[in-house]
């Protein structure tokens, strides 16, 4: 039985992982290997690693892992997680299990995007969520905001410090008053007909049709999707859950514990505020939280 299980083998998941295996405890990353960042051909604003493909930061964060005599990881799809009475069992989806005594959940989450034409195509390229992820890459070129949530005002007023910004209500998300004047005061253009077609050369994007045929020109559109943990673990265990404004989450205190004793979780499946860097700050703070479990159990 291994000391720790985590599930995810991305920036929370390993980070999470590289604390225990160095505090000599047993663990093993189980990886699907489907991250959510595996659209973006390059992560910004992470310390260190600016500009650097996704895939590549992990596959150095897995053989550095490796390194430790204490680790393992694991290729493969956790379909099922139950509760034993001495820890957790995993079921994989190509057969088999592994047994832990504790878990950590870095599942991370999945995106619906919008259902615009063109739009599922470009995500990750010309269709994008966080501006400090990618909005330097667009820096100076026409740019616009795709209302999802009631949320995405207050996106669309950070986004002229990267160009100038069209704001598609969508005909469901109009400004309040105060956002208005925020807009005024930022140069953002409001257009309340809606965007039913993202037009140009995919990931490459020329513009966007608008419901009336109208076209407007643009190099780049943020929008936030719907989120949702892309895996079920967390509700076959019975982890309480936190409404976000994109999406529910898992609830966790400030080391990462859920509501259920003995499972963690970090990076998206446990936070509304999705990012890279958080994501990896908090597998450490829940690899840490896991390992002091861990000695309050053999001290008790």
């Amino acid at each position: 039985m291994y000391d720790a299980i985590v599930i995810g083998g991305s920036f929370a998941g390993l980070s999470a992982a590289l604390q225990l295996a160095r505090a000599r405890q047993h663990v093993l990353v189980i990886d699907a290997g489907s991250p959510r960042n595996r659209f973006a051909d390059e992560a910004h604003g992470f310390l260190g690693q600016d500009g650097r493909a996704p895939a590549a930061i992990m596959r150095d964060a897995r053989c550095q892992l490796e390194r430790y005599p204490t680790a393992e990881t694991l290729s493969g799809e956790a379909s099922h997680a139950a509760a034993i009475e001495d820890g957790f069992t995993i079921t994989l989806s190509s057969g088999g299990e592994r047994r832990g005594r504790r878990l950590i959940l870095a599942t991370g989450v999945s995106d619906q995007l919008p259902a615009i034409p063109g739009l599922s195509e470009r995500w990750g390229a010309t269709v994008l969520h966080c501006p400090y992820c990618h909005g330097y890459e667009m820096r100076d070129l026409p740019l616009g905001v795709i209302a999802a949530h009631p949320l995405s005002a207050h996106q669309a007023i950070l986004i002229p410090d990267w160009g100038p910004t069209t704001y598609f209500t969508q005909a469901e998300f109009e400004p309040d008053a105060a956002e208005l004047h925020a807009f005024a005061a930022r140069g953002i253009t409001v257009e309340r007909t809606p965007v039913v077609e993202l037009l140009g050369d995919a990931p490459a994007l020329e513009g966007v049709r608008l419901a009336d045929g109208r076209i407007v020109a643009l190099s780049a559109v943020f929008t936030a999707p719907r989120t949702s943990p892309s895996t079920p673990l967390a509700a076959q265990l019975g982890c309480a859950h936190e409404d976000g404004p994109t999406g529910p989450f898992v609830k966790v205190d400030q080391w990462g514990a859920t509501s259920v004793p003995g499972v963690w979780a970090a990076g998206d499946v446990a936070t509304a505020m999705h990012n890279a860097t958080l994501a990896s700050a908090a597998g450490v703070l829940a690899g840490i939280g896991v390992h002091q479990a861990g000695v309050r159990a053999s001290t008790t």
